[in-house]
């Protein structure tokens, strides 16, 4: 008998539990996956507990509310965020590629690290008080501050304007990551994320329309009343977020008399939002074969694809913002339905992208799928309807670079 080894208990001995030293830091890691995952309104403090295997007690001991650890952790991520784009002091010697270059490599490293939960930030920071939204709002425009200041000394030629574009198009190209599965290795993938801001950075842009064109006006009849449903139901979950719409904020919104005239077209609020997606998702879908069918090759038909995507994201800016920030609150039984319909725009234009680019692999160019879709939603999210700001030719010319990969790091000027 080895007499360093411990002894087996006695039978029917009690086992003695030894709460871990870093269990606060367990219990804010393992929320924030929670919350990043099914959305913050779908998870309750007993959900929390259940999942790290201890009592709601327990998890009190150690936070005063489900609250307090969302804030906690949107408050870490906005101080990683402004870490990553923070030089060290002998950067001041450095050539203008290379700090920049140190800060897309910080942004992608801590992206990376914090993959499943970044995308909080994106889609439900909204949610936070007033107080910490300020904090953390700031945090993020400080960072974005940084970042457009070191890409305007790689191309001093840049407007204030382009230089913030092209910030907030590096961020939304990286954090694309907390919006979907694809699995990448590490090194790969950073090398990748890489090769896409620079190319963002350095797209030369063509000049916008002046003025830019109207969006496109469809006021829905009165006695449509389905569709005048689903259109104040879009337009409420933008302004609100899902989980602070009612029914009743539905039908006075359409108009109707009551709110139990909404059950004679849906039957609730997660029917609306599935009809959302559906309409989003078959919009997206439905043009992949006859674009494929009209065009000489795949550049021409990833370009196209481009082109009406942007179209219709800036004709339906709503829908698509719900689109890409609602998909928790599906209801179950339609979820997968959704999913699949996703994955297959997702892999076709992936497909089309292996084509254009033989060195990429499907993983690698479902990545860069993904991230040029997000482009058009950050920078609404980020700018606003105001297309004096991104408009959409500079939009469209974005998303190419990401997906092309041009021009080469070696061409840019500065």
């Amino acid at each position: 008998m080895n007499p360093a080894r411990t002894p087996a208990p006695e039978p029917g001995a009690r086992a003695v539990r030894r709460r871990p030293k870093n269990r606060r830091a367990q219990i804010a890691a393992v929320s924030a996956a929670e919350f990043a995952s099914l959305g913050y309104h779908r998870v309750s403090m007993e959900d929390i507990a259940a999942r790290l295997g201890i009592t709601s007690t327990a998890l009190y001991r150690h936070y005063p509310s489900k609250y307090a650890l969302f804030a906690g952790e949107l408050l870490r991520l906005g101080e990683v965020t402004v870490a990553a784009v923070s030089l060290p002091e002998v950067a001041a010697g450095w050539p203008a590629r290379r700090r920049l270059g140190y800060a897309i490599d910080g942004i992608i490293a801590e992206t990376i690290a914090n993959r499943t939960t970044v995308g909080l930030a994106r889609w439900e920071h909204r949610y936070l008080d007033a107080p910490d939204k300020r904090t953390v709002d700031q945090h993020f425009a400080t960072a974005l501050s940084e970042l457009s200041a070191l890409i305007g000394a790689v191309r001093p030629g840049l407007s204030a304007r382009e230089r913030a574009v092209r910030a907030v198009g590096v961020f939304s190209t990286v954090s694309c990551l907390g919006d979907h599965r694809v699995t990448l290795a590490s090194k790969s993938l950073a090398v990748l994320l890489n090769t896409a801001c620079w190319a963002l950075i350095g797209a030369d842009l063509p000049e916008p329309a002046q003025p830019p064109p109207a969006p496109r006006a469809v006021e829905t009849p009165p006695t449509l009343k389905h569709e005048l449903l689903l259109q104040r139901a879009v337009r409420l979950f933008y302004e609100r977020g899902y989980p602070n719409v009612s029914v009743e904020d539905i039908a006075v919104a359409a108009s109707l008399p009551s709110t139990s005239a909404v059950y004679r077209y849906y039957r609730g609020k997660g029917d609306l939002l599935n009809a959302a997606f559906r309409r989003a998702a078959d919009r997206m879908s439905a043009v992949i074969g006859p674009t494929l069918a009209e065009s000489a090759g795949p550049t021409e038909a990833l370009a196209k694809l481009v082109d009406m995507y942007v179209a219709g994201a800036f004709d339906e800016r709503e829908l698509i913002f719900v689109y890409f920030a609602e998909f928790g609150h599906v209801p179950d039984d339609e979820r997968a339905t959704l999913r699949v319909v996703q994955r297959m725009v997702v892999t076709e234009w992936a497909a089309l992208l292996t084509r254009v680019r033989p060195g990429l692999t499907p993983a690698a160019a479902a990545v860069l799928v993904h991230a040029a879709l997000g482009l058009v939603v950050d920078y609404a999210r980020v700018f606003g309807d105001d297309e004096r700001i991104h408009p959409r030719q500079w939009v469209i010319g974005l998303m190419e670079a990401v997906l092309f990969g041009e021009p080469a790091v070696g061409a840019m000027p500065g």
